[in-house]
């Protein structure tokens, strides 16, 4: 079958990769991929929000199954666009793709369900702010309610940043948000459970945990993501039905009976209070650079995996995964997540020998005269799989050495809790 891969970062590298791994797949076309899915695919430079244009394309290049990888045009309806027009599409509906759209739709959602979530407030205007204040503990977290190219979350441990970043969302910061979720701070570890779901079932599609903050020892704002590992140790057994009963399945019963169905990847942002989980957030399709480590660790044909879930057959399929430990360091553009310098030469990427259990996946790079060159905040995730997260990290770092790019930087301590334990 020939596969149409939307989407350009690191998460679209790792789909791409380990679906040129199936029998069953005979052409990937990235709209619109990076330097690194030029090399297994045929790249098409193309808006993904012009999905008049796509729809186009995917005629043209006779593609059989669509794989959707960032969360903007599942937002926007690209789903519900391709089914209208016949085309076999992964993943969720523009309905269910609220569940990432909007924040306010999912603590109402966890209100009605009695899903356990940190304390908030939705708020339209200051006055709501204010009065939030007067009643929650210092440091509140504030949200923007839409997508915000992951830059929407702020920690305020003062009521004066929480007043100014939330009337910088009210005054139009963000396209996406007129109005705010404020929540109260929850003191914990973070993790990610992530989920394939069809419209009848739902299996288990690996665990990790994510590193928000820009530099070392977790200081400076949050950004996309600056490295994770997985599995995630602290999700344990029992913890793990805790997820599943108490998160997981009254979300997917109550869009059910909106009359609405899940169908796709569903990343599950956690924070483990004394062995119990609160739901900090839904992402409606693998997580970025979670997706990194997930899948240099699967066993089982994702292509199988995909097409199954589309033809609601995911029941069917016995998903493997290899006991090896994995991790990525996020290779990013000096001045990331704020104003960095873009177009600098990559120069010795392709020099660089990777074993077997070692993958570079690119995230914010292009090609020009047959060289690498960056294209974003983020640019290569370096990601690799071994018995140890601590001999892992070790044989990243020296990749990282080894690529020696003036104009990046990367945090050196990924990993740090597992580690140190």
């Amino acid at each position: 079958m020939n596969i149409g891969l939307i989407g350009s970062g690191g998460r679209e590298h790792a789909l791409c990769k380990k679906l040129s791994e199936s029998k069953k797949v005979n052409k990937i076309v990235c709209l619109p991929g990076n330097a690194g899915t030029s090399k297994i695919a045929t790249n098409i430079d193309v808006d993904i929000l012009d999905f008049k244009k796509i729809l186009k394309l995917l005629k043209i290049y006779q593609i059989d199954l669509v794989v959707v990888g960032p969360e903007e045009p599942l937002v926007k309806g690209i789903v519900d666009f391709l089914k209208k027009n016949k085309i076999l599409v992964f993943g969720p509906s523009k309905y269910a793709s609220k569940l990432e759209g909007s924040k306010a739709f999912v603590k109402k959602l966890c209100k009605e369900n009695n899903i356990p979530t940190a304390k908030f407030k939705i708020c339209h205007k200051k006055s709501q702010v204010l009065k939030f204040l007067k009643r929650c503990n210092l440091p509140v977290v504030v949200k923007a309610d839409g997508l915000a190219a992951g830059k929407g979350v702020t920690i305020c441990h003062t009521k004066k940043k929480v007043i100014n970043i939330s009337s910088a969302i009210f005054a139009g910061q963000f396209k996406s948000s007129n109005k705010i979720v404020l929540e109260e701070f929850l003191e914990g570890e973070e993790a990610s459970y992530f989920l394939i779901v069809d419209n009848n079932y739902f299996k288990f599609f690996g665990s990790a945990q994510d590193h928000k903050r820009v530099f070392e020892n977790d200081k400076g704002p949050n950004t996309g993501g600056m490295g994770a590992y997985s599995p995630a140790p602290i999700i344990n057994k029992s913890l793990e039905k805790k997820i599943i009963n108490k998160i997981v399945k009254p979300t997917l019963r109550a869009l059910k009976k909106k009359g609405q169905f899940y169908n796709g990847f569903l990343y599950v942002g956690l924070m483990i209070k004394k062995n119990e989980p609160f739901l900090i957030e839904y992402n409606i399709r693998m997580g970025d650079p979670e997706c990194q480590v997930i899948l240099p660790r699967l066993k089982t044909d994702l292509f199988k995996i995909l097409l199954n879930t589309v033809l609601n057959k995911l029941k069917k399929i016995n998903i493997k995964w290899k006991k090896s430990k994995s991790m990525t360091v996020v290779l990013c553009s000096k001045g990331y997540p704020g104003n960095y310098k873009k177009n600098s030469c990559i120069e010795n990427i392709n020099k660089v020998g990777l074993g077997n259990n070692d993958f570079i996946y690119h995230a914010g790079t292009r090609i020009k005269n047959d060289k690498v060159y960056s294209n974003g905040g983020r640019v290569l995730n370096i990601t690799s799989i071994g018995n140890s997260f601590y001999g892992v990290r070790k044989k990243i770092l020296s990749i990282i050495n080894k690529i020696n790019w003036k104009d990046g930087f990367y945090r050196k301590d990924i990993g740090w809790r597992v580690i140190k334990k």
